[in-house]
């Protein structure tokens, strides 16, 4: 089986070769081939740039406490392709991955689909199959020409949006937030995240042209930090004294916005009870994401410059403390952007390459790090950095790896002995 499942992989890895290829006709077609398994599903629709990935697993989280059977996908992965596709919080299993490749390559070698097009057909055949009520579904990229938008959903989420991938989706907020908009459908409800005005503005327009109900962060629904938990208010649901599973400020964000999407689904009569709002919330994991691993190693794949500023701002209610910063890129990341929150925080930095086919050159982001007066050196590969970083820091001090979750990962493997299956509940 192991040989077959790495076959798979092969075949899938190597749809990657067609690139990047926005837009849903194939996807379509590919669904309509294998019998429209998204018809077969109630949906919950994320995009947005940062938040996605832990907003989409609180709520998963909260149908697994109330007892529902949703589906899951998500991506990147950190170490298994199996992480991306979910059943009750659990990932497909390799044979299934297996199975679903051969039944699904004739199909997708005619279309020419690309991976994200094949692995979304995937993902909503295996959780139809499943037996799966819901899926919670987070955006590839953009949204209104992502494969994850063929589906028609019961609600829609938009987590914060800054600027990320502007060579494919604009280069300002007014054009990113249009692409995320594209996700909406005429009369489905909106939950969003805090924006800054011009997103908000678009995806404000955009609601109201389809006659989308639009609840915003702040007016229909708010949350506040109580001591080492939190509250969360939206009408009549008024939770307090909830224990938050996953850290830093604005992880609140999140669970709220997760919270306010389990809101909405009670309104539409799905049982979610309060309780399991509770223990949902209190029980869900993000690892990779300010996930702190033993002897003072934190990891974040703060990988934009919203990213880097939400981890600076965690980092300075941190007890004073020398922090090691190790850090790569992907080459299309705006790499001055992302280390200048960062650098006035740090001791030292060791830069490397995220294992990647095109990465930031490491000399770049020691010149930046050195042009702050913060010393620097690069390291051939995470490996080098990381032993590097090891042996330099004193007891008691930070290291923190940020930047590619590539390389997060790479790091979470050398310093962890189980990868394979990733948990995503307490």
């Amino acid at each position: 089986m192991a040989d077959s499942y790495q076959a798979s992989l092969d075949y899938l890895y190597s749809l990657q070769l067609f690139g990047i290829k926005l837009g849903l006709d194939k996807v379509r077609q590919l669904l309509q081939r294998i019998d429209n398994p998204q018809r077969k599903l109630r949906i919950v629709h994320i995009a947005g740039t940062n938040g996605k990935g832990s907003t989409a697993a609180s709520l998963a989280n909260i149908f697994h406490a109330a007892g529902i059977r949703a589906g899951l996908y998500t991506s990147p992965h950190l170490h298994s392709f199996t992480e991306r596709i979910r059943v009750d919080l659990q990932q497909i299993p390799e044979a299934e991955v297996v199975r679903l490749t051969e039944e699904l390559r004739p199909h997708a070698e005619e279309l020419r689909t690309t991976f994200f097009e094949f692995t979304t057909a995937m993902a909503l055949l295996h959780f139809a199959r499943t037996g799966c009520d819901w899926a919670v579904l987070e955006v590839g990229l953009g949204g209104r020409l992502d494969a994850t938008t063929a589906v028609d959903p019961q609600l829609c989420l938009v987590t914060p949006i800054g600027l990320d991938h502007t060579e494919y989706l604009g280069a300002d907020l007014e054009a990113v937030a249009a692409e995320k908009a594209g996700i909406f459908k005429p009369g489905v409800p909106v939950v969003s995240a805090p924006q800054e005005p011009a997103a908000l503005k678009v995806l404000r327009r955009q609601a109201e042209m389809l006659r989308a109900p639009f609840l915003l962060a702040g007016e229909d629904f708010r949350w506040r930090t109580e001591g080492t938990g939190f509250s969360f208010v939206d009408g009549e649901l008024q939770l307090h004294g909830l224990t938050p599973g996953v850290k830093g400020e604005h992880q609140l964000q999140n669970l709220a916005l997760a919270l306010a999407a389990a809101g909405q689904l009670r309104r539409q009569g799905v049982p979610l009870s309060e309780a399991a709002l509770r223990r949902g919330i209190a029980a869900v994991r993000w690892p990779g994401r300010l996930e702190w691993l033993p002897d003072q190693v934190l990891l974040d794949g703060a990988h934009n410059p919203a990213g880097a500023a939400t981890l600076a701002g965690y980092l300075r209610q941190l007890p004073q403390k020398k922090i090691h910063l190790l850090i790569g890129l992907k080459a299309d990341k705006a790499a001055r952007q992302v280390l200048e929150p960062l650098l006035p925080l740090v001791e030292r930095v060791y830069a490397t390459r995220p294992p990647v086919d095109s990465a930031v050159p490491p000399e770049l982001l020691v010149q930046q790090a050195q042009q702050a007066a913060v010393a620097a050196a690069a390291y051939p590969d995470p490996a080098a950095a990381l032993q590097a970083a090891l042996q330099d820091r004193l007891p008691g001090e930070l290291l923190l790896v940020a930047g590619s979750l590539f390389l997060v990962a790479a790091v979470r493997e050398k310093l962890l002995p189980e990868t394979d299956l990733l948990s995503i509940v307490a």
